[in-house]
């Protein structure tokens, strides 16, 4: 298949998804139309197939696990003592409670598995308290909006497991990998806040004594310990991913039950969110399925592959057009839209250029958490905007999300200049 049909097709689909058609409904159409185009009706046979094939992917399982466990801790309350006890270990810092947004958000990121879920999590608790506390409003929404972002990266993530799936990497390699680079990033993050704080005094923390605070860190075991769960499950062989994923279910269940706060209306509000979530992610990844079989059957990856090398890039290089093109694609498109359609064209083209692919979904994944706070349609800009109390101007979260958006190119220039950031501990642990 010639580059140019390719890149026009790829416009077209780009174009029709920006007024409005379903990314489902035009991936699914694009590779059934294309596959009829180049191999006749014979080839829509095979489509019932893929599909039957995709959802009887026992690693895809893991989706709506994860998605499940995200909703039971949000709707358990354990988020709420889990901002006041960060608060009182964070809030003496120069910028006092935006510190605590960003590692509440890290450590709600641990269980999660999504950014939007994260920043309106996390911004529903803390908004009160911080306008309350006179805080800057483009500083307060903008970390909110930055620190919501790690959902994606820090492990375990829905969308390093569309990845895996997609680009046939080992699930807990990819999670090992976005450990680091996760706790760099809220690190960075926090580094900004303190400078950009430095000549304020943070929160008083004289009358909260040492004894009150490790009371209080009692509400951080559950993400922490459904996190060592998950992961250890995962690293230890113990567990497959989506075991894992049930592991990390079975106790947070543990945590509502302790909580008093299981009730069939409580699991009623959970199943009914968690299967509304699953179905649009699942119906994007079955269509992202079926244009991938177009796709390979018509060599449109093996072109644009060749059509790549003979540019004679460097794999610097290569990298550093795609995060302009990432860049450019996340103005418009939503995280897993972006994906599914560069993903199948992409893996090829960079593994040929000797790029490791496990390294490449976290460099995807930090794409992707930039498209979440660039305007126009940077969800958890929408997100923040929508939990706080005064209805201000959008602008704010703007420009609050300006300086994260520098310090997250600034990460990812890092992370190619020194790819081990991501690739040393899957590398160590999984040898």
């Amino acid at each position: 298949m010639a580059v140019s049909t390719i890149l026009i097709a790829f416009f077209i689909m780009l174009a029709v998804m920006l007024v409005g058609v379903p990314i489902a409904a035009v991936m699914a159409l694009a590779g059934i139309v294309g596959g009829v185009l180049a191999f006749g009706w014979p080839l829509v046979e095979t489509m019932g197939a893929v599909v039957w094939g995709v959802q009887n992917e026992n690693l895809l399982t893991a989706i709506p696990l994860f998605i499940l466990l995200g909703e039971l801790l949000l709707r358990s309350g354990i988020a709420d003592r889990m901002y006041g006890a960060m608060s009182m270990w964070l809030g003496f810092l120069p910028g006092g409670l935006l510190h605590t947004n960003i590692g509440c958000c890290a450590l709600f990121s641990a269980t999660s598995g999504s950014s939007v879920a994260t920043a309106a999590t996390i911004g529903t608790v803390a908004m009160p308290t911080l306008d309350a506390r006179g805080y800057d409003k483009a500083r307060a929404l903008g970390s909110l909006a930055a620190g919501g972002t790690l959902g994606i990266l820090i492990p375990p993530s829905v969308n390093l497991l569309v990845y895996g799936s997609m680009a046939e990497q080992s699930i807990g390699q990819l999670f090992v990998a976005g450990i680091v680079p996760g706790i760099l990033l809220t690190l960075c993050f926090m580094a900004y806040i303190g400078y950009t704080h430095r000549h304020e005094r943070g929160e008083s923390a004289d009358v909260i004594s040492l004894a009150d605070k490790v009371k209080a860190s009692t509400a951080l075991l559950p993400p922490v310990i459904i996190f060592m769960i998950v992961i250890g499950s995962i690293y230890l062989g113990i567990a497959t991913p989506t075991e894992s994923a049930a592991l990390g279910v079975t106790t947070a269940l543990g945590f509502v039950l302790f909580h008093r706060k299981l009730s069939l209306e409580f699991l009623n509000r959970c199943f009914i969110q968690t299967a509304k979530t699953t179905g649009m992610v699942l119906l994007i990844v079955t269509s992202a399925f079926i244009l991938n079989v177009t796709l390979s059957l018509t060599g449109a990856a093996q072109s644009m592959t060749s059509w790549i090398a003979s540019l004679g890039l460097s794999p610097v290089g290569l990298l550093l057009a795609l995060v302009v093109f990432y860049l450019v694609l996340g103005m418009f498109m939503d995280v897993l839209s972006m994906q599914v359609l560069t993903i199948p064209i992409a893996v090829p083209v960079i593994t040929s250029a000797g790029i490791d692919p496990v390294w490449f979904g976290i460099f995807v994944v930090l794409m992707c958490e930039l498209g979440l706070i660039t305007p126009p349609v940077g969800m958890n800009l929408y997100v923040v905007q929508g939990v706080r109390l005064d209805g201000g101007p959008f602008i704010d979260v703007v420009r609050g999300a300006v300086p994260y958006v520098v310090i997250m190119l600034v990460f990812t220039l890092l992370m190619i200049a020194f790819p081990s950031i991501a690739l040393w501990l899957p590398r160590t642990m999984f040898q």
